[in-house]
């Protein structure tokens, strides 16, 4: 009903019935782009096997350095590709390479201890991993802001 109760209300004929669409419509990314991110995977994979290897030799120091080694890659990719996907790329790297050195092999080896440590460094990286993706500066349309009456 329209808001004076005579009928049904009118959408105008631009306007979808089934609500507004995007901006922009989804493209693929350019193939720099894609290449970018694979780098930034594959860093995150090194940050977060060397990580693994640096909190636990030097406890205090070495903590710090691993998540100070992995807030510079996620904020560094944020930074160089003007979007949040450069962190996140880095992140998927570094989680999937750290979950990986968390199983124990066949032979009983494993490479994080069951210590606050290792604790500090899984649950501090992903921590890390999302404030540099949120807080990180993100791509803006190229336009002029657009006011009325100005």
């Amino acid at each position: 009903m329209s808001p004076a109760g005579r009928g049904p209300e009118r959408r105008p004929a631009s306007q979808p019935a089934h609500g507004p669409l995007p901006a922009q419509p989804l493209k693929l990314p350019s193939a720099g782009r894609t290449a970018a991110y694979l780098v930034l995977f594959v860093l995150g994979a090194v940050v977060g096997g060397a990580g693994a290897l640096v909190q636990a030799a030097w406890f205090p120091g070495g903590l710090l350095l691993a998540l100070a080694g992995a807030a510079g890659l996620f904020l560094g990719g944020t930074q160089a590709l003007r979007s949040r996907g450069g962190a996140v790329a880095g992140a998927a790297g570094w989680l999937i390479a750290v979950l990986l050195l968390t199983a124990s092999r066949p032979e009983g080896d494993f490479l994080f201890a069951a210590g606050a440590g290792s604790y500090l460094f899984l649950l501090g990286g992903m921590a890390v991993a999302v404030v540099c993706a949120t807080l990180g500066r993100v791509r803006q349309p190229d336009a002029r802001d657009a006011r009325l009456g100005e």
